[in-house]
């Protein structure tokens, strides 16, 4: 379980990111984070596993306690993946040598000059296959489709053997028919492993499909918790709608509220 308490962000220059947000992710559950661009989804996620340090608020884990201590926050990080939208894969390593980057959180930082030993490349293949890319082990990653980078990623994610996994927009960059592939099997493997996910998405018809629960984000606010099925005009309104404003006054010039709505869409830098 992973909880926050009156958690918020402010980037420098006084632009708010995320107010204060107080939730908690059950075990075992597919949670997506639903709204539009710059609706503070990517740096409520990416607080999550502190590669963003809020301004204020505090995060708990069942893993660590309260994140507040270089230990806690390396072991919460030790069983909570990470799946990115662009990947984040070496693309002149092969797929199995990604993979195996999932490992390294578990040896010293000086075992990266040695093969991992023969365990850890067995649970890597056995990630691969687990994702229908075992046949790809060899290959390097810039010669893999999107699709099948994104899968890498999936296995990477595994191969660290966490207890949560967060996924930043992890189909934002793939045509429909594979993002419901990808998204499919992200769902199946979480279900079969017990595991938590927290998914960040944008495509409503992607998050009715496959969300166990919705939060809804809307400038910085979580204006909706609830069952996908439960995701009514109104609440729909609610996360859509003050973007959509934002939007139209933007293209109306009137630069204030339009120019906060697109600075807030801007991603940190991971520290």
């Amino acid at each position: 379980m992973i909880s926050v308490e009156n958690l918020s962000m402010c980037y420098p220059g006084g632009i708010r990111a995320l107010h204060a947000t107080s939730v908690r992710f059950s075990p075992r559950e597919f949670t997506v984070l639903l709204g539009p661009s710059g609706a503070g989804k990517s740096t409520l996620l990416r607080c999550l596993n502190l590669l963003l340090a809020p301004t204020e608020g505090k995060i708990f884990s069942t893993t660590a306690g309260e994140l507040k201590s270089p230990r806690a926050i390396r072991a919460h990080r030790l069983k909570t993946a990470m799946i990115f939208q662009q990947h984040q894969l070496i693309g002149r390593y092969t797929a199995l040598d990604n993979v195996l980057i999932g490992r390294m959180g578990y040896h010293g930082a000086w075992r990266g000059l040695f093969p991992l030993p023969r365990k850890d490349r067995l649970l890597a293949l056995e990630c691969l296959e687990r994702v229908g890319l075992l046949d790809k082990a060899l290959t390097r990653a810039d010669r893999l489709s999107g699709g099948e980078q994104q899968r890498v990623g999936i296995a990477r994610a595994l191969a660290q053997r966490p207890e949560t996994i967060l996924a930043d927009e992890p189909v934002a960059s793939l045509d429909p028919a594979t993002a419901n592939h990808v998204l499919s099997l992200l769902r199946t493997i979480c279900a079969d492993e017990g595991l938590t996910a927290i998914v960040s998405l944008h495509q409503l018809q992607l998050a009715k499909r496959y969300a166990d629960r919705v939060i809804g984000m809307s400038q910085g606010r979580a204006v909706f918790d609830g069952a996908a099925e439960e995701l009514t005009e109104g609440a729909l309104r609610r996360i859509y709608s003050t973007a959509k404003r934002e939007t139209e006054r933007a293209a109306a010039g009137d630069g204030q509220g339009g120019q906060d709505f697109a600075l807030a869409d801007l991603s940190p830098l991971q520290p």
